[in-house]
């Protein structure tokens, strides 16, 4: 069974930088392609960024330049660092996993609110 837990939200001003943390279970980046995706209040959740198992990336056109997803296998931690942000970005942040083989499913973190104002 995986497991994602995100840390790292909280509130800040228009132009100011955060890094959420996804804490992941052993071994599955190899296995898994990684999402960070957000939801605004009575808005439809979107798909933020994208890491795959062999390290390419796909950003949403809404923050391209402005986040930047990574990982450190060692750690098994999911990162995505936010910079210049918006108003808009202000949203509840999950960091999510679509995986094959031995960790086959797909799976969800509880979620970390960001607010920006």
């Amino acid at each position: 069974h995986v497991q994602l837990v995100e840390s790292g939200g909280g509130s800040v001003q228009p132009g100011e930088s955060l890094k959420l943390t996804c804490k992941t279970s052993d071994f599955i980046f190899n296995v898994c392609q990684m999402h960070w995706y957000r939801q605004a209040p009575g808005k439809e959740r979107e798909l933020v960024s994208t890491i795959f198992a062999g390290g390419a990336t796909t950003y949403a056109d809404s923050v391209k330049g402005r986040f930047t997803i990574s990982r450190f296998n060692r750690a098994n931690e999911l990162y995505l660092q936010m910079n210049s942000l918006e108003t808009e970005d202000t949203a509840a942040y999950y960091c999510a996993a679509d995986c094959v083989g031995w960790a086959q499913g797909s799976y969800w973190g509880q979620g970390t609110q960001v607010t920006v104002s």
